[in-house]
């Protein structure tokens, strides 16, 4: 029996996730304050509710793609929330990066109701979650993992089920690390190739093939070069984001230095007004301190 899918949260991210849901032939009712958001989706062929409960009445799969733990929180446990119109059975997924703890502990709460949950966080961006080829790393168990499978398929390419409940939001918690880190490098690297006066756009192209070369490096440079900002995850997703990563360290113990500076130039962008920027807007950071800009070299 074809499962029927409810999804909320039609941001940058949920909108065209949810579109390829459509494409991919499931039943889909939608959910999100922008009503903009929401015609669009109807438009496309989906149904809209107006409270994650009425929203959780229809569905057999909810998803949730949302900014913050606070947000999830009130969407599945709020007054009207999911788990006041769940039936036994129901699964819901939890594509929004949160924090680990958060994440077990509703679905604890969920498993109460006999409703299972999975962590399924996404990495790829906005270009990705278009093309229907995200990254999706996913924390639950095995047979509920099996049983979402054909619904994750239709938004992502590589799906894996990294571990229990929790084991998803800690994978892209360390995703974040790596990606964000790379383009603080990169940055750094661009900064100094600007400053010392050689042509930026020549010097992506002629490393970008050795080991210095990463999927970061092809998605941010030509950005950078092009002085675009346009967030695609935005410097106030990834302050979040590594604010999540140093509380789930400080927790269990584990010291992360490079991190901890990372944030405090998430912070200092801010300040800066450069919060709804790409992150690829930390390398402002950098050019700011050496009074320089990395731009394409005039013909």
């Amino acid at each position: 029996m074809e499962q029927k899918v409810g999804f909320i949260g039609l941001g940058i991210m949920g909108k065209p996730m949810s579109l390829n849901l459509i494409k991919s032939g499931h039943s889909l009712t939608v959910l999100d304050l922008n009503k903009e958001a929401v015609a669009q989706l109807t438009a496309a062929g989906a149904e809209a509710a107006s409270t994650p409960k009425e929203l959780a009445e229809k569905a057999d799969i909810i998803i949730t793609m949302l900014p913050a733990s606070k947000h999830v929180k009130d969407v599945i446990v709020g007054e009207n929330g999911i788990l006041k119109g769940a039936k036994p059975g129901t699964v819901i997924i939890d594509m929004s990066s949160i924090t680990p703890n958060v994440s077990r502990e509703l679905a604890a709460t969920a498993a109460k109701q006999g409703v299972d949950m999975l962590d399924a966080p996404v990495s790829g961006g906005e270009p990705k979650a278009i093309d229907g080829t995200l990254s999706i790393m996913v924390g639950g168990k095995p047979e509920v993992f099996e049983s979402a499978k054909k619904v994750l398929s239709g938004m992502g390419k590589d799906i894996i089920l990294v571990g229990d409940n929790g084991c998803g939001v800690t994978a892209k918690l360390a995703n974040q690390i790596i990606v964000n880190l790379n383009i603080a490098a990169m940055s750094e690297a661009l900064v100094l190739a600007a400053k010392a006066g050689i042509d930026v756009e020549k010097m992506y192209e002629a490393i970008r093939g050795g080991l210095a070369g990463s999927t970061v490096l092809d998605a941010k440079v030509p950005m950078i070069l092009e002085r675009n900002f346009t967030p695609g995850g935005s410097i106030a997703i990834n302050m979040k984001d590594i604010t999540n990563v140093m509380d789930t360290a400080h927790e269990i113990g584990v010291p992360l230095p490079l991190s901890s500076h990372l944030l405090e130039i998430f912070h200092a962008l801010k300040t800066d007004g450069k919060v709804n920027d790409d992150h690829s807007s930390i390398v402002r950071y950098y050019e700011k301190l050496a009074n320089t800009e990395v731009k394409k070299a005039e013909k």
